[in-house]
């Protein structure tokens, strides 16, 4: 496999496990390309088009997987040199393949069945 096609396979893997739906993905990316700001609930969510209550959730749930920072209610994207070079291809790949990207979070189970499964997943120590 070559070095492009396991490159894809890794991003294609962290959307599958980390990123529950479009308007998660646009809250990450919106984190990671205007980093080091820091965004309140509300400013967040008149960028991405959805609810305050909606953008809230998200990014709470960015937050719980350690995609995000939260500093008195504003969240951040927080560097992790390991994830890092993941989240910068998502984004260059989401630029070019909006609608490949789209689809595959789109055919996911629904974020409340990965959430149950994540609960029992078994973890490495």
């Amino acid at each position: 496999m070559g070095q492009e096609d396991q490159a894809k396979k890794e991003i294609d893997q962290f959307i599958v496990d980390e990123i529950d739906s479009v308007p998660h993905l646009e809250a990450l990316l919106l984190l990671w390309n205007s980093r080091p700001k820091r965004w309140s609930p509300d400013e967040m969510s008149k960028a991405i088009y959805i609810s305050p209550e909606q953008t809230q959730s998200i990014l709470q749930d960015l937050q719980n997987r350690k995609l995000a920072s939260n500093d008195s209610g504003r969240f951040f994207y927080e560097s992790n040199l390991g994830r890092d070079r993941i989240v910068d291809s998502l984004d260059r790949t989401y630029r070019r393949e909006v609608v490949r990207v789209s689809t595959m979070i789109h055919s996911k189970a629904s974020p409340a069945v990965r959430a149950f499964a994540r609960a029992f997943r078994l973890k490495k120590d």
